[in-house]
């Protein structure tokens, strides 16, 4: 039969036909026209129907670029992860990103992070969530589980407190490992008969005391799969390499040890991986330079500390550590640019004005000898002492004759261009999102005796503006080709554009409070209409749930060999080349352009890829570990102030209560709808709000209220609060 006389329903035979066969490919309208000989106007308006009408049922789906593919979730078996979450709502995540609702009695026993198969439920036309139930468990995660150990009676069985799994972890007595009632330990899920309660475990590692400060921190990191000690056989590989410079490794470095050179840190670093130099030129130019620890001339590929570094990834922060890349004979000693030392580095030399623009710049192997280690609060204070710190209101610049503090002038001319350089990314569409970070003083033992936040100020952006810079400038060096010329393989920084959707639901989030965004147009218009509603938030009372809500509007930083720019710094071109100490990309970016500087051909790009997509998921762990630790110290900080009472501010809403973040600390707990008054609340989703029925008194995000501390639950790692009254 000809094309020309194609009926509607052989024309919707053919366009499933082609697109099932083509499941993991999408297409426009004109490639899918090309590929299936769609030549005549009424052919195409009629596949144009055919495509709405897949649409509609949810054959077929459309991405954001506007391109069509077979949906992989309309057949009625999808294989996909399930999920399980502390709610007790368990989902699968299907490949084209929907999420198939599980109840626990059609789980199949799947673990939280196993891979299923499962059968789909028919859907009501009205019905807009996807139910199914597993029928087969195609591969087990096999990632032990941290708890805490009951040991009673002969019986022993591992608890959790996040609900990840249904129930508890049967454990037998030979395989308990010598754990006690009250261990935190690390159990591997050994079998789960179809018949049992329970999954049944062995103890892998005890961890010690629940409560205990080493215990729980090392529970953490191992919940997440990251490593909390570091391997003997590495540490002796780092102590066999020498701290000493030779002239062979001076060989085509520039001479920068009589150059003024600083590093700017936090207080309580060690691993100096960045340090600035700067001297004057004629015509009113400056010498800059950014210079990296060059890691890269110490570990070479693929030696056994090369291989650590790379398994890892990242160096971990958590609230009362530091768990290294490297070893630390290498990230704290050799490597660090530690002041009055000679050190070898990769840098990036820019010749520059004090309006920051950009004359020249080229990437080298340096030495440098830093002349003094500031921390961030010494640099601020001497901006602040010259009237040089947009921080203080209304600061007027004292006259250069009469500047006081070591390297004024040096400070007072590298702060201004980096004024210079945000206020051109800003301009360009880079999103200002200066978030506070909660911070914690900690005792001898670990426990947390005091909050305070982490603010950027004046000294941190300096630095922060030169490592955009110079991250910039290395991604282009590379990326940016001529026309016709393919750019060799590097890792970039990626950030994709904001997610319409989420996009459209913070328009809709923020219009409730009587603020707007922008979310169609260019991306800078986007960009700009976003850093204007941070800017008008300032110093509201919903300040801090609009900038949580915008973060997670935009989609998240990642390393990618697949160049597509980075959105949220406004950059074509973007990597990480600044902190090779402490992120594996930076040390695969440095041997990459030792590599092109040197004539070699391009890497292999789907090696690169891999190690790209690692880095990122391990970034992502040990972002997360970080979190835990922050809300078990937040936790812990509470748990001696019980019965205490506090100024807070309602910081979320849902139908089983509010929680409430206390005004001078920040930390958030939760009210039951129990507590708030002796009536029954209705739930306003639209407005964020529970409304009594019989007073309708509201509690409304961003109302200011008082609480009591009522439990600190370490073990769940939550707070609950109790009501003691509203502020009108």
């Amino acid at each position: 039969m000809s094309r020309a006389k194609l009926n509607k329903r052989q024309l919707r035979e053919r366009v499933v036909s082609f697109l099932e066969n083509r499941q993991h490919e999408t297409f426009s309208l004109k490639q899918l026209f090309s590929a299936m000989r769609l030549t005549t106007h009424p052919l195409k308006v009629m596949c144009v129907d055919v495509l709405n009408e897949l649409l509609d049922d949810e054959t077929i789906y459309r991405n954001y670029d506007g391109e069509v593919g077979w949906n992989g979730a309309a057949s009625q078996v999808v294989e996909g992860v399930m999920r399980r979450t502390a709610t007790g709502r368990n989902y699968v995540e299907a490949p084209d990103g929907q999420n198939i609702s599980i109840h626990d009695e059609d789980s199949m026993h799947a673990l939280n992070g196993d891979t299923v198969k499962v059968a789909l439920y028919a859907r009501g036309k009205r019905q807009s969530k996807l139910c199914g139930e597993v029928i087969e468990i195609v591969k087990r995660s096999n990632k032990p589980v941290v708890g805490q150990l009951n040991v009673s009676h002969g019986t022993a069985m591992l608890v959790r407190p996040d609900g990840l799994l249904p129930c508890d972890v049967l454990i037998p007595s030979g395989r308990l490992k010598g754990g006690k009632d009250g261990d935190k330990a690390l159990v591997e899920i050994v079998d789960w008969p179809d018949e049992a309660r329970n999954p049944i475990g062995r103890v892998k590692e005890i961890f010690g005391r629940v409560g205990e400060n080493e215990t729980e921190m090392h529970a953490i990191l191992a919940e997440y799969g990251l490593p909390y000690t570091y391997p003997k056989e590495v540490e002796r590989a780092a102590d066999e390499i020498s701290d000493r410079i030779t002239p062979a490794d001076m060989e085509g470095r520039e001479d920068f040890r009589q150059v003024t050179t600083f590093t700017i840190d936090p207080h309580d670093a060690k691993d100096f991986d960045d340090a600035l130099s700067i001297r004057s030129l004629p015509k009113g130019r400056y010498e800059v330079g950014v210079h990296i620890a060059d890691v890269s001339h110490y570990v070479t590929e693929g030696s056994i500390i090369d291989k650590e570094a790379q398994k890892r990834g990242t160096s971990i922060y958590l609230v009362d550590r530091t768990l290294p890349m490297l070893p630390e004979r290498l990230c704290n000693y050799i490597c660090s640019l530690r002041p009055d030392e000679d050190k070898l580095t990769f840098s990036v030399i820019f010749e520059m004005d004090e309006e920051g623009k950009v004359y020249a710049s080229r990437i080298v192997h340096t030495i440098i000898r830093s002349d003094r280690r500031f921390a961030y609060e010494e640099v601020q204070a001497i901006l602040e002492q010259n009237g040089e710190a947009d921080d203080i209101e209304g600061h007027i610049p004292v006259a250069a004759n009469k500047r006081t503090g070591e390297y004024a002038d040096e400070l007072i001319t590298l702060n201004r261009m980096a004024h210079q350089l945000r206020k051109n990314r800003m301009h360009t569409g880079a999103i200002d999102f200066d978030r506070e970070e909660m911070r914690f003083e900690i005792d001898e033992k670990g426990h947390p005796t005091e909050v305070y936040f982490k603010v950027a100020k004046d000294a941190n952006k300096l630095v922060e503006e030169f490592m955009l810079l110079a991250n910039r400038t290395v991604a282009e060096s590379v990326g940016k080709v001529k026309k016709g010329q393919k750019a060799k393989t590097l890792p970039y920084r990626v950030h994709d554009l904001p997610d319409p959707n989420r996009l459209d639901n913070l328009a809709q989030f923020v219009e409730r409070f009587k603020y707007h965004i922008v979310t169609q147009g260019s991306k800078v218009e986007v960009a700009k209409s976003i850093n204007k509603l941070l800017n008008d938030v300032r110093g509201d009372k919903i300040q801090n749930l609009v900038e949580t809500v915008s973060l997670r509007a935009m989609m998240k930083a990642k390393y990618s060999t697949h160049n597509i720019g980075h959105y949220g710094l406004a950059f074509d071109y973007y990597t990480h080349f600044t902190s090779p100490i402490r992120r594996y990309p930076d040390l695969m970016v440095h041997r990459l352009l030792t590599r092109y500087a040197g004539g070699g051909a391009s890497a292999s790009q789907k090696k690169y890829e891999g190690l790209c997509e690692h880095s990122s998921a391990m970034e992502q762990l040990a972002t997360a570990a970080e979190r835990a630790s922050i809300k078990y110290k937040m936790v812990e900080f509470m748990s001696d102030k019980i019965g205490q009472e506090f100024d807070a501010r309602i910081s979320g809403v849902t139908e089983a209560g509010v929680y409430a973040e206390i005004v001078d600390n920040h930390c958030e707990g939760f009210i039951g709808v129990r507590f708030l008054g002796n009536e029954a609340f209705d739930f306003d989703e639209k407005n964020y709000c529970l409304i009594g029925r019989k007073s309708h008194y509201r509690y409304s995000i961003g109302d200011d209220i008082r609480i009591k501390v009522a439990r600190a639950n370490l073990f769940r790692k939550t707070l609950d609060f109790d009501f003691v009254k509203k502020y009108h």
